[in-house]
């Protein structure tokens, strides 16, 4: 990836309505409720080069005006999750306490997404920690005083790659990371807590991922951006080895019972997936045509109730709309079992995320001959 393609979609992420509308669809089912486990909120700022410490990147700016404008399509969106993206950190304190100025930032967002007038609310927080700092007792304490029980997991990115050229906003984690005793230690500690631990790896990670779930069995795992398959858009044959080689490491992840998978990070940049380059976006349809595999796959390992969709917008916005990708979670969705469908597209969320029923009265879903009981 070039350093001109990484400024390009970098500044893209969240702008790309014109290209949007040139693929106009109605909503699938738009009676289903829905939560969105995979959100991401920054101001316009400069933000380090993962290929180049020395080179910054200038982001869009995405907020809750612009999220409520991607959304707003018609989907039945009640409740969203916010993930950890380095935004409102204090910039002066010691540094295991500058993410702390993250929560206070997500908690602003709270508040404008407030769930009335039909806008969804902010449910829960998944936070950053270094979770090989001696002091990160004092980090999850203050998640706690700041926002009481609103934080409910922790990330701490393990993805690597060895090229820095293939890098994209991710894959300059610390070689082996998930083997370190000191990062073992903590994510058993967010066990003890309560807390839940957000993995973020490549798929050709999972093996260690996998040995560190083994090691670390009263912490439950949420895997996120259903592993990240990368290597997408090299020709038949290697896809049909990065899908094969995915597979094989999602089986084994999800022989352990304290993970769940989050589907979805499929049309980010940084799977390579080749929809950002094309004259009109993909549709429901093309995008599932393309990815469905691994989503159906993904749900016969872990099984609905261990499954989760996710938008990550705004970095998967670059090669679809909010609208389209939504319309085809709901098309993979449809194809199970009502109860199946629900977990999929809301109960999962609900529930590992400790996210409350709506509190305003809702009408009940029609009785859809397509239901499979």
């Amino acid at each position: 990836m070039t350093p001109q393609q990484r400024a390009i979609w970098v500044r893209s992420m969240g702008a790309r309505q014109d290209w949007w509308a040139l693929r106009s669809e109605p909503v699938v089912e738009p009676e289903w409720e829905i939560i969105d486990a995979h959100c991401h909120f920054w101001v316009e700022k400069d933000i380090p080069d993962p290929v180049d410490p020395r080179a910054t990147l200038r982001t869009s700016r995405y907020m809750p005006d612009e999220f409520l404008r991607d959304v707003s399509g018609g989907h039945k969106l009640t409740t969203i999750v916010y993930i950890e993206c380095g935004s409102g950190y204090y910039t002066e304190g010691p540094v295991h306490l500058r993410p702390i100025g993250e929560i206070e930032f997500a908690i602003e967002i709270s508040r404008q997404l407030n769930g009335e007038n039909n806008t969804p609310k902010l449910g829960a927080i998944s936070a950053f920690a270094d979770l090989t700092n001696p002091e990160l007792g004092a980090t999850l304490n203050g998640y706690v005083e700041k926002s009481g029980s609103m934080v409910k997991s922790i990330r701490h990115s393990g993805a690597r790659l060895e090229n820095p050229s293939a890098r994209f906003l991710a894959g300059a984690a610390p070689p082996d990371l998930y083997l370190d005793p000191a990062f073992r230690r903590g994510v058993a500690s967010l066990g003890e807590r309560g807390l839940h631990f957000e993995a973020f790896q490549f798929h050709f990670q999972l093996p260690q991922l996998a040995d560190l779930i083994k090691s670390t069995p009263g912490t439950t795992f949420i895997l996120n951006h259903l592993g990240a398959p990368i290597g997408y858009g090299r020709g038949p044959a290697a896809d049909a080895r990065v899908l094969a080689e995915w597979a094989m490491g999602i089986d084994a992840v999800a022989k352990f019972p304290n993970v769940v998978m989050k589907l979805g990070g499929m049309a980010s940049p940084v799977t390579e997936y080749d929809a950002t380059f094309r004259d009109i976006p993909p549709s429901a349809a093309d995008f599932i045509a393309e990815r469905g595999a691994f989503f159906h796959h993904a749900i016969g390992a872990f099984g609905p109730e261990r499954c989760l969709f996710e938008s990550n917008f705004p970095v998967d916005s670059v090669s679809i709309s909010y609208t389209s990708l939504w319309n085809a979670y709901k098309l993979i969705a449809g194809e199970y079992p009502k109860t199946a469908r629900r977990a999929l597209l809301s109960e999962t969320a609900r529930r590992i995320y400790g996210i409350e029923l709506p509190s305003k009265p809702r009408l009940s879903e029609p009785a859809l001959s397509s239901d499979k009981e």
